[in-house]
C-alpha cells in the first residue's frame, strides 16, 4: 500500500469521509452520555419541584391565566433535531457545504425557539407581573424553563461554531464524530423540551 492509499484511508488530503480512531470515538460518546445522565438528574429535580407545587400558589397570576402554548417554538425546536442529524450525516459522507447549510438551519430554528421564550418571559413579567418572587408558580416556572433555555444557548453556541468552521472550510469529514457528539447533546435538549412542555404547558395548565 503506497502513501497515497494510506492518506485516503485515514481521510488525509484527497481522501473521502473518515472516522476518528475507535478509542477516540468511544471516549467522546461515553463523555457525552455521562454528561447527559448528569443533566437528566438535574432536570428531574426541577421537574419534580414544579409538579409538587402545581396548584399551590395562594395568589395569581395562575398558569391557566397567563400561559400560552408555544406551538411555533416547539415545532422549530423539534424540527431542528432532524436538521442537525442531516448535518452530521452529510459531514460523515464528505459533503461539508451541505453539512454547513443544515447546521445553519439548526441554529436558525433554535434561535427562533429562544426568541419565543424571551418574548414569553417579557409578556409574563411586564404584562402580567409574574416574577420569580410573585408566587410558587413563578418560583418554579422560571428556574425550570430558564434551565432549559440555558442549555439551548450552549447548544446554539456549539452548533454555531461548527457552522462557521464548515463555511470557513476548516471542518472536515474526519471531524464527523465530533459533530455527531454535538448533535447528541442537541437531541437531548430537544427531548428535555418535550418533558418541560408536557409538565408546564399541558399538565400544569
Amino acid at each position: 500500500m503506497n502513501a497515497s492509499s494510506v492518506s485516503r484511508a485515514v481521510g488525509g488530503p484527497g481522501g473521502g469521509a473518515a472516522l476518528a480512531p475507535p478509542r477516540t470515538q468511544w471516549k467522546g460518546r461515553i463523555g457525552i452520555l455521562g454528561l447527559i445522565v448528569a443533566e437528566i438528574s438535574l432536570f428531574a429535580v426541577f421537574v419534580v419541584a414544579y409538579l409538587f407545587y402545581i396548584g399551590k400558589s395562594v395568589n395569581g397570576p395562575y398558569p391557566a391565566e397567563v400561559l400560552e402554548l408555544p406551538v411555533l417554538g416547539t415545532v422549530c425546536l423539534l424540527s431542528s433535531s432532524l436538521s442537525v442529524a442531516l448535518a452530521a450525516r452529510a459531514l460523515k459522507h464528505g459533503h461539508v457545504a451541505i453539512s454547513g447549510t443544515w447546521l445553519l438551519a439548526t441554529v436558525a430554528l433554535g434561535a427562533t425557539f429562544l426568541a419565543g421564550t424571551a418574548t414569553e418571559w417579557y409578556r409574563l413579567i411586564y404584562t402580567h407581573g409574574l416574577t420569580i418572587g410573585t408566587n410558587l408558580f413563578g418560583t418554579t416556572f422560571y428556574p425550570l424553563v430558564g434551565l432549559h433555555a440555558s442549555h439551548v444557548i450552549i447548544g446554539l453556541f456549539m452548533l454555531g461554531l461548527c457552522s462557521v468552521l464548515a463555511w470557513a472550510g476548516a471542518l472536515r469529514p474526519v471531524h464527523g464524530e465530533r459533530v455527531e457528539i454535538v448533535s447528541w447533546y442537541w437531541h437531548f435538549v430537544d427531548a428535555v423540551w418535550v418533558v418541560v412542555f408536557t409538565v408546564v404547558y399541558v399538565i400544569g395548565r
